[in-house]
């Protein structure tokens, strides 16, 4: 295959950029959204749950665009803020801030709902935004939102969002080749947020939270997004916790991150170095991961 252009892991020939100018040319009054369309539409390109990739091919387009390769046409409204400038989540809500202390057995009944595209994710994006140290941010990209409650009272969070493209410890543990890495990547959920509200001080209730989150994320997964996930990751700040949730959870450490970030070209050490959690959701997890077509 003659490679002219490379975009997130996939190759475009000169033939496939010739078919877009074509395209573009053919509707020369469609939108930058609407050429997205009629691209996937004309390459299949879409979700395991059907949808339309629109989303990565207006960032392909806009990257070939900058390139030289294509001429797209002047943008027809604004583009969304960035997501690291949205308006931070309202936090004026109302919720019982009275301490629970109490013995596990003596909770009430708790229940873990997915709430992203439900009325109850304002109140989730705001009680991140106020009590996690790393505050909210709107997750690209798969992802699924979870709030735990006691009885009819929030009292935990989590955030599930698609994988980092690449992380050492990880990729060698799964036994991954970069190709493969590529096909597989969107079987692993990463847990980018965990947060018992600081009110609550149950004993153990951490561990029984992501214990139970683990037992469910798979099958949330392949009901919001076609396909189910393999394998469960996180980071640990190991200078502000002890990850002893993840520990008694039975999750494996399996190295350090490198500290650099994703945006590093110099090789500088500049962020805090974390620990590198994962958990196979089952014993041929590499067969999964790793097995290519058989999938």
């Amino acid at each position: 295959m003659n490679e002219l252009f490379r975009y997130r892991g996939r190759s475009f020939t000169a033939e496939d950029i010739a078919g877009l100018r074509s395209l573009i040319a053919q509707n020369p009054g469609a939108s930058r959204w609407r050429l997205s369309k009629l691209v996937c539409e004309a390459w299949d390109w879409r979700h395991d749950n059907g949808s339309l990739c629109d989303v990565l091919c207006r960032g392909l387009m806009l990257a070939m665009h900058r390139a030289g390769h294509i001429e797209l046409p002047d943008r027809k409204r604004l583009p969304r803020s960035h997501p690291g400038q949205r308006r931070k989540p309202a936090t004026d809500f109302l919720v019982d801030q009275n301490p629970l202390e109490c013995e596990f057995s003596q909770l009430p009944a708790l229940n873990i709902r997915q709430v992203r595209r439900t009325g109850e994710e304002a109140l989730f994006a705001g009680l991140m935004e106020q009590h996690h140290y790393l505050g909210y941010t709107q997750p690209v990209g798969e992802h699924l939102k979870q709030m735990v409650f006691a009885g009819d009272r929030p009292i935990a969070c989590l955030g599930w969002s698609s994988a980092p493209w690449h992380i050492g410890p990880r990729d060698r543990f799964i036994g991954w080749t970069p190709t493969v890495r590529r096909k597989n990547l969107n079987l692993i959920a990463y847990n980018t947020r965990f947060l018992i509200l600081p009110w609550v001080k149950v004993k153990h209730l951490a561990s029984h939270i992501l214990g139970r989150s683990m037992r469910t994320i798979s099958a949330d997964w392949q009901k919001a997004y076609g396909h189910p996930i393999h394998y469960l990751e996180s980071f640990v700040d190991t200078e502000r916790f002890a990850g002893t949730c993840y520990k008694a959870a039975n999750w494996l450490n399996l190295g350090k991150t490198t500290g650099r970030g994703i945006k590093d070209k110099k090789h500088i050490v500049s962020l805090s170095q974390k620990d590198v959690l994962g958990y196979p959701l089952s014993k041929d997890f590499r067969q999964k991961l790793c097995g290519g077509d058989s999938l």
